[in-house]
């Protein structure tokens, strides 16, 4: 029997049971075309035990949407149903999703860049080679705004791209150079590691005396973006595009430290610890580096 044809049969028991007390069961069924025998069936059990595991499965399902606050599309929600012990399909809960209107919210678009020139002072040595295969061999850094009734708060990261972990950064209200030296200095002093590669593109802030000085003190070898070439530096981009995808969401805030509170706890507490990353087989930045950890060990 086709769904259609068992929300049909549904709909006449339920039109039968509400007219019962004023015509005769036999009579109605025999109008409606449906079986007495199907009637008290379903009586006994009005919702099937596919609707009912729907029901129970979609409570799972609005509690990994809520706590992912709204960004997790079916493919991640699965994955944290499969990781408590669920064995539904993918398909099933991107129509139950879909069904029940849980739409994740989407990403932004991305500028369109022309091919720019070579940095003079600084070459490309990362070459858009994102994908490494061990911890602090090379990281990338970038700066993008966020907009407060106080004026724009400045924000700077680096990532490790083995695991995509942010892993420093920094907020100012201003562009100043130490804007990207606080952010590096925090990951230099984490990861304690060195000869590490650190990409960034052709901002002042990574081209000035200051930048170079710090990266050979510390060990880093600097990486340079062609000029206008948003690809080269892709991944931080795109971390970018998530933070205001899933966090920010066009709004001002009322103050900077509300900002840097906010963009703390998405950062510290959800990406780098919770939010399940697609480039890491769907876990988290932490999670992929304790799994690596643990296989290095054995």
């Amino acid at each position: 029997m086709s769904k259609r044809s068992v929300s049909l049969a549904r709909s006449k028991y339920q039109f039968i049971k509400a007219h019962r007390a004023e015509h005769d069961v036999h009579a109605m069924c025999r109008l409606l075309g449906v079986a007495r025998s199907g009637y008290y069936a379903w009586l006994k059990q009005p919702v099937s035990n596919r609707a009912e595991e729907d029901a129970r499965l979609l409570r799972l399902i609005r509690a990994s949407f809520l706590a992912s606050q709204g960004i997790y599309g079916a493919p991640r929600v699965f994955l944290d149903l499969r990781e408590a012990g669920e064995t539904c399909s993918k398909h099933r809960v991107a129509r139950l999703m879909r069904v029940n209107n849980l739409r994740a919210l989407h990403g932004y678009r991305m500028r369109r860049w022309s091919v720019g020139k070579p940095s003079v002072l600084i070459p490309n040595l990362l070459q858009r080679q994102f994908t490494v295969t061990r911890p602090n061999k090379a990281w990338v850094s970038d700066i993008t705004y966020i907009r407060t009734w106080q004026g724009w708060l400045y924000l700077a990261v680096v990532m490790d791209l083995f695991s995509r972990k942010i892993v420093g950064w920094s907020a100012h209200p201003t562009l100043q150079r130490e804007l990207v030296l606080d952010a590096v200095l925090k990951a230099v002093r984490r990861r304690r590691s060195r000869g590490v590669v650190i990409h960034s593109d052709q901002g002042t802030q990574y081209g000035c005396d200051a930048w170079r000085r710090f990266c050979r003190s510390n060990h880093l070898e600097p990486s340079m973006s062609r000029k206008g070439n948003c690809w080269d530096n892709a991944v931080a981009e795109s971390f970018f595009s998530s933070l205001k995808k899933e966090r920010i969401k066009k709004q001002i805030y009322k103050n900077r430290e509300l900002a840097v509170a906010d963009v703390a706890d998405y950062i510290d507490t959800f990406y780098n610890r919770t939010r399940r990353h697609s480039h890491l087989g769907g876990i988290s930045p932490e999670q992929f580096e304790a799994a690596h950890r643990r296989k290095s060990v054995h």
